[in-house]
């Protein structure tokens, strides 16, 4: 019973990893859809803070985003959870940015991206 309860526990912190991965690059790319950065002034004694509905959309995606990695980096080894989050942010980014926005990459970037790979792949490599 022990080790089922183990195993629950270990998959609900990838889906966790994967709804904060989610979470993260569609609020960065819902607020570079909407195009507007916001805009917050006093008139008339009013305070106003004005911003499209697709970039608030991403805003609360990536608040959210940030609240669900609070969870995970009490749940994980800082050492761990931080690098290898940021390197996959990096790299679903860069395919996103490629795939919505039309946005070119040179070969460098194709070969920062293979190394924070090979670098994840390495730091999840399980010796005996």
């Amino acid at each position: 019973m022990e080790k089922i309860e183990k195993r629950r526990n270990k998959a609900m912190q990838y889906i966790l990893i994967c709804v904060y991965l989610v979470l993260t690059v569609s609020g960065l790319i819902l607020m570079k859809k909407g195009g507007n950065p916001g805009s917050i002034g006093v008139e008339n004694g009013t305070f106003n803070f004005g911003i499209s509905l697709v970039s608030l959309l991403g805003l609360v995606c990536y608040l959210c985003s940030f609240l669900l990695f609070t969870r995970l980096v009490v749940m994980f080894d800082l050492s761990y959870i931080m690098p290898v989050t940021t390197g996959i942010v990096q790299i679903l980014t860069l395919i996103s940015s490629y795939a919505i926005f039309k946005e070119e990459f040179s070969w460098k970037a194709v070969i920062g991206a293979s190394l924070v790979i090979i670098g994840i792949l390495i730091m999840n490599w399980k010796t005996n």
